[in-house]
């Protein structure tokens, strides 16, 4: 039986930056102001908070993140975050640099993943067996956050910062029955499908170092027994489903987000948009889907 049956909402916010020259306080005001307004379970922030790890920069990220109202918020560091011995003042000012939350049948496992100095990220065999017993407590949802990311994203380029043992991580949270993957990192928003696992990266909420066609954005799952919704949301713009699937059978249907900056690859791919229904705290917000059609004859890739 489910721990609960009601609608959850979690936000996920990542990439920052505050103190960084790309960084837009307005965009980072507009996204909290929007938060606020959905008024979520649980809000994650995966990463990069700060532009350099210098004192003044977290200072500035602890002033935005105190406007956050929500009772769970749960707060990693990336790597800027690390740079320049930055780690200790996260600890100072955020408290410690992994977090558990078990809350309303949602369990959230979050990981630091940042090394000292360096843009790649490891999560490393000495915690394996504390995230295995985290992810053994009863949960209808199993998230695990972590800012690198552990599957390439398309359209950033040369892999070359991802976690160094991904491979030993994805099948320890496959083993675990971890449901959503949570990171940053890269700026730019994507889903991946992994066995029953949804992999999900986040763009930067905040900055304007976008790569291509971009738009910054952050995330909003919603969660009930027969659906989970991940969309992208533009502070101050529109909102766009990412991915959607059954909990129980894993079904899943992906879509095209234009945050994301995709572009049709091949000839045979049409895109469709089309407007669903509401979602969000109770407001009538349309959430516009283009969804990515197969002319084979199928309505999706899925």
């Amino acid at each position: 039986m489910r721990t609960s049956d009601r609608r959850r909402v979690i936000a996920h916010l990542s990439d920052l930056h505050c103190g960084h020259p790309h960084f837009v306080p307005e965009m980072l005001e507009t996204a909290i102001q929007e938060v606020n307004e959905l008024a979520p379970d649980i809000v994650v922030i995966s990463g990069d908070l700060t532009g350099f790890g210098f004192l003044p920069d977290y200072e500035l990220a602890r002033e935005y993140v105190d406007k956050i109202e929500c009772e769970h918020v749960v707060t990693i560091p990336g790597n800027h975050d690390a740079r320049n011995v930055g780690y200790l003042h996260f600890e100072d000012l955020f408290g410690p640099r992994n977090r558990v939350l078990h809350v309303d049948g949602v369990s959230v496992v979050a990981v630091d993943s940042s090394e000292p100095d360096l843009n790649e990220g490891c999560v490393g065999r000495g915690r394996y067996g504390w995230i295995r017993k985290q992810f053994a407590h009863p949960a209808d949802l199993r998230v695990f956050v972590l800012h690198h990311h552990l599957v390439p994203i398309p359209r950033t380029g040369r892999e070359r910062s991802m976690v160094t043992d991904s491979g030993d991580v994805l099948e320890l949270l496959t083993e675990c029955g971890v449901d959503i993957v949570l990171s940053g990192h890269k700026h730019v928003p994507y889903a991946w499908q992994l066995e029953e696992m949804f992999v999900v990266n986040a763009g930067t909420v905040s900055t304007t170092r976008l790569r291509g066609r971009v738009k910054p954005s952050y995330n909003i799952i919603e969660i009930t027994p027969s659906l989970v919704t991940i969309d992208q949301k533009i502070p101050g713009a529109g909102r766009e489903r990412v991915i959607s699937f059954d909990p129980s059978s894993r079904e899943y249907r992906k879509y095209v987000s234009a945050a994301s900056g995709w572009a049709p690859p091949v000839e045979n791919v049409v895109v469709t948009d089309h407007t669903g229904a509401g979602f969000g705290a109770g407001t009538n917000q349309g959430v516009t889907d283009a969804v990515r059609g197969v002319e084979s004859g199928d309505e999706t890739d899925s």
